[in-house]
């Protein structure tokens, strides 16, 4: 009997100038996978991806300057640190997609193995082995 994984209780969240696009290049160059994607045509009003080791980001497409929505995030403003097992592959998949290095491979004084590139839409993901300090028993 398999366990069912309780969702993220934190999600990141960011705009797309091109959300569609952004999906694609999130699941086929870094490997996240499409939990639901809601919307037509062009437009993404809602999406989750999942990442395979545990947690997820939240998308949607940017806002129209009329629509007045009160949670707009300007597109390509958007950071995050992304735990892998596999630093060397992944960037090297990056490199033949031809994502922008920020910072090669490299290993860090506190045990990570880790490098950082920009999406299409100028967010910067970052992603290493280091897994967070360790929480104590609660």
């Amino acid at each position: 009997m398999s366990e069912i994984v309780p969702p993220p209780q934190v999600w990141p969240s960011l705009h797309a100038r091109n959300a569609r696009a952004l999906i694609s290049f999130l699941t086929d160059v870094f490997g996240f996978v499409p939990t639901v994607v809601y919307g037509e045509g062009d437009r993404v009003d809602h999406a989750e991806l999942e990442w395979p080791l545990g947690g997820g980001i939240m998308l949607g497409s940017a806002p129209e300057p009329d629509e007045g929505r009160t949670w707009v995030l300007e597109p390509g403003t958007f950071g995050a640190y992304v735990v892998t097992d596999d630093p060397d592959g992944l960037f090297k998949k990056c490199q033949e997609a031809g994502v922008t290095v920020i910072r090669e491979v490299s290993d860090t004084d506190y045990g990570s193995r880790e490098f950082a590139v920009k999406d299409p839409e100028g967010n910067y993901w970052s992603f290493g082995t280091y897994r967070g300090a360790p929480r104590p028993a609660r």
